[in-house]
């Protein structure tokens, strides 16, 4: 939830700060934002799966830390060489490219502590101190929302403001959990070391199905984009940019469930505790679905107040598409509240393939040609409807993954007892 509203704050801030273009700018330059993180994920959860099932041997860490680093990197040589490149590729048109370039450039450059601070926020959690971890999102998202006011109103910023506010957000997140170098029950440790293939590839291989799901939302958002633009042009792009970054603090809720149950899951694997993990399971769905019922209920009735959050200049014609679009759209979020959970399930007791399905049919095997064919044959209601359509498809696959895990589960049982 803090990390998605890095961007949800910027998306309120630049609607009012900047108008319609820079709505859509910010639109078009949100599927970098999830690559960032997606990396991040995909770092972060197999290297903290891996901590939380051996402990602090092989020293996961810190050849993670190093990993993510160089990756940030060279995003950082994107950013300071080939920012308006990118923008074009995105889809920027002439009228929002300026404003595309000049705010990836900023995330851009700062990708290394994107990346490191979403590494350090699971491992840190994992290591025994949930605490801290929640503290540096929470303080770093509200540092985000402040600085967002305050560069893009009274020091009149613009674009430039709301992007460096989000960008010196993870900075101080990384400083906050710096301090879990005191806590007493500490096995983490930060050292030079040549990072190993083996255990790299590992951690890749577990935390694959997070990155992909990470990713289907900007992939997904980037096929939006280049649809709808054919459909009405900017102004659909900035209708859609309102119910996508909804989309992603609503993701980011039912990940949040997701990735708080990880270690449970994870530490009751190793100790072969079927019935704990059950019961962790159990919880997670109701939990992740009864937000999604809160939030569908929210949108639905007070669709017109938080359109116009994001509407400073009272566009009638925004607030038409947005206003149909959102309960067609969200009928989506009973769907993903209970995918999500079940993808990083898989993952953390070992079955990274059924994970790394569940996120290529979630945002690439039904997504993308379902956007492309309903939206050609019935326009934009074709455009909105593919996203329910999706989850629905990929909840089948998840029930049949998880009775064939339920099976393999009750028939491991029988035969230790018979043992």
């Amino acid at each position: 939830m803090g990390l998605s509203l890095y961007i949800l704050a910027d998306t309120f801030f630049i609607a009012n700060g900047v108008g319609v273009l820079g709505l859509a700018a910010l639109n078009i330059a949100l599927p970098l934002f999830n690559l960032l993180t997606g990396l991040g994920l995909l770092l972060r959860m197999g290297g903290a799966t891996l901590f939380a099932l051996k402990g602090r041997s092989g020293n996961y860490f810190s050849q993670l830390m190093i990993v993510g680093g160089v990756i940030g990197l060279f995003f950082t040589a994107l950013g300071l060489f080939f920012s308006r490149p990118l923008a074009l590729v995105l889809g920027a048109s002439g009228a929002t490219v300026d404003l595309t370039t000049l705010y990836m450039r900023f995330i851009l450059i700062m990708a290394p502590f994107f990346i490191l601070n979403n590494l350090c926020l699971a491992f840190v959690r994992n290591d025994q101190n949930p605490q801290l971890a929640m503290k540096a999102m929470i303080l770093s998202s509200v540092f985000n929302m402040i600085f967002d006011y305050i560069f893009v109103f009274p020091l009149d910023m613009g674009m430039a403001g709301a992007a460096l506010a989000t960008v010196l957000s993870p900075v101080l997140s990384l400083a906050i959990l710096s301090t879990h170098r005191n806590f007493s029950k500490r096995q983490l440790s930060l050292s030079w070391v040549k990072p190993q293939l083996r255990i790299v590839t590992k951690s890749i291989q577990l935390g694959l199905s997070s990155f992909l799901a990470e990713m289907s939302t900007g992939v997904s958002i980037l096929v939006f984009n280049q649809v709808l633009l054919g459909l009405g042009g900017d102004i659909v792009i900035a209708a859609y940019g309102v119910l996508a970054n909804i989309l992603v603090v609503a993701l980011s809720l039912f990940t949040g469930v997701a990735q708080g149950i990880q270690p449970l899951i994870s530490r009751a694997a190793n100790k072969k505790e079927t019935l704990t993990i059950q019961k962790i399971l159990n919880f997670g769905l109701k939990t992740s679905f009864i937000m999604a019922v809160g939030l569908y209920l929210i949108l639905f009735f007070l669709k017109y107040p938080i359109i116009s959050a994001f509407n400073r200049e009272n566009d009638p014609l925004l607030i038409q598409l947005a206003a149909y679009g959102i309960p067609i759209f969200f009928v989506s979020l009973f769907g993903s509240s209970l995918n999500v959970v079940f993808s990083i399930f898989f993952s953390a007791i070992g079955h990274a393939k059924q994970a790394f399905a569940l996120s290529l049919f979630r945002g690439y095997f039904l997504l993308v040609p379902l956007v492309i064919i309903l939206a050609a044959i019935w326009g934009l209601t074709g455009a909105w409807v593919s996203l329910p359509i999706t989850e629905g498809l990929t909840l089948i696959v998840s029930f049949f993954f998880l009775r064939k895990y339920k099976k393999a589960a009750v028939k491991a049982s029988r035969l230790n007892a018979e043992v």
